[in-house]
């Protein structure tokens, strides 16, 4: 046992290495602490980073039309501009723009009493004519026609009593109160008489044929011509009347009476707008979506609500200039509202599926490949990749038809570039209704 005190520096230097070790240790705690910090730190800012914020729709079901759309010009229903057949002054108008008229009604009355005048002419030359026709029909034959008909009749008397002169010799003979020879000289005279009597009937018969029915031609040709003329100067007073040919309004005056009106140019126009029709040309790949029947919309400038109509004619010929279809749909216009002539923006819907599973457009993302892919947001907050199928849109909702199920949720802002499996977190409340209520009003 070694009982020898220590020296002074000997103490010193147990000290200092005491000092040293807990130093160490402490720094090492330290360093330690400081990691463990670090490490706690940098985990809670990779956690933050990890949760984009996103926006997300809930994937719904609701109605969906396939809708053509289209610019087109409205078009009366009818529409007549009257062209006078005649150059005369207009000696007097009955509607102005803008008035009501029916079919059949004068509208105006170009100066006419020469034309007056002519028909009573021609009128009276068809009444002579008509006066000598019944004449000529009821009097007496001519004279030649006379005796052949006088031949005639005596013939046929005589023939008559030769008949009965044999009839009565023949029953004497039967009874043997008259000789044979009385009989056949009876039977001579009544062959003699048969033949003069066939004879003067050929000879009438052939005069009738002939005389009187040359007689009747002509007087038949003097009546017919009087009558046209009657009938031409008729019309031509009937052209100094302007009528209208169909229901509807005066859209177009262009005279003034006494302002000569030109045989040619339109005096008045007529339309019949208690119905319109929109034309539009479309291309040929949106025209095979139509058949006549179809729903449509009209929206016209200046008119709060869209007007509702239907498809009635899908043409079945390109138009050669255009290689368009030209397509026509028509609308009830009862207060007068829609015009004729504006351009208006045509809606036809083509097809409709009344439960289609429908998201935002906004969401759809497009591969390199052409693939459209959406971020599905499942219930641990991951957004995966999911392929789908589209359908029909409409506004800015589209129908997916293979890849998605109702009630889940899509990311709608902020999916571009997102990683698959990426943590979000949904910015703002979704407004699914909000959505399921625009869908319904932008089908309507």
């Amino acid at each position: 046992m070694n009982t020898q005190p220590r020296l002074p520096s000997e103490v010193c230097d147990g000290v200092t290495l005491r000092g040293r070790a807990i130093l160490r240790v402490a720094i090492l705690t330290f360093l330690a602490g400081m990691i463990v910090f670090l490490l706690a730190a940098c985990s809670h800012e990779k956690a933050a980073e990890t949760a984009v914020p996103v926006k997300a729709a809930t994937v719904h079901k609701t109605e969906i039309q396939r809708v053509v759309t289209a610019d087109a010009v409205l078009f009366p229903l009818q529409q007549a501009a009257l062209v006078p057949k005649i150059s005369a002054p207009v000696k007097t108008f009955y509607v102005n723009r803008g008035a009501k008229v029916r079919k059949g009604q004068l509208l105006a009355v170009l100066e006419n009493r020469d034309l007056a005048a002519s028909q009573e002419e021609n009128k009276g030359t068809f009444e002579q004519a008509e006066a000598a026709y019944v004449t000529g029909t009821a009097a007496g034959l001519p004279e030649e026609l006379q005796k052949a008909t006088s031949d005639a009749q005596s013939a046929k008397e005589m023939y008559d009593a030769q008949q009965k002169l044999y009839d009565s010799r023949q029953d004497l003979f039967k009874q043997g109160a008259l000789p044979r020879k009385d009989l056949d000289q009876s039977a001579v005279s009544l062959t003699q008489a048969r033949a003069q009597y066939e004879l003067a009937k050929r000879h009438l018969d052939s005069l009738n044929a002939v005389v009187k029915q040359q007689e009747l031609k002509g007087l038949q040709g003097q009546l017919s011509s009087a009558k046209g003329k009657y009938l031409g100067a008729q019309a031509q007073l009937s052209y100094s009347e302007i009528r209208s040919p169909i229901d509807g309004v005066v859209t177009d005056r262009s005279l003034y009476p006494g302002e000569m009106a030109a045989s040619g140019a339109p005096l008045i126009t007529v339309m019949d707008i208690s119905l319109v029709t929109a034309r539009a040309h479309i291309p040929q790949n949106d025209a095979a979506l139509l058949k006549v029947g179809n729903k449509a919309t009209i929206n016209v400038p200046g008119l709060e609500q869209p007007v509702e109509g239907k498809v009635i004619l899908v043409s079945p010929a390109l138009d050669p200039n255009s290689t368009t279809v030209e397509v026509w749909v028509q609308a009830k216009n009862p207060k007068q509202t829609l015009k004729p002539g504006s351009s208006v923006r045509l809606s036809m819907v083509s097809e409709a599926v009344p439960d289609a599973l429908v998201v935002p457009d906004s969401a759809l993302l497009t591969g390199a490949d052409g693939a459209t892919t959406v971020m599905v947001i499942a219930a641990d907050q991951h957004a995966h990749q999911q392929a789908v199928k589209l359908g029909i849109r409409q506004d800015d909702m589209v129908q997916i038809t293979d890849g998605l199920k109702e009630g889940q949720r899509v990311v709608t802002d902020g999916a571009y570039g997102l990683p698959d499996n990426a943590k979000v977190s949904v910015e703002a409340p979704e407004d699914t209704e909000k959505g399921k209520d625009s869908t319904k009003d932008s089908g309507k």
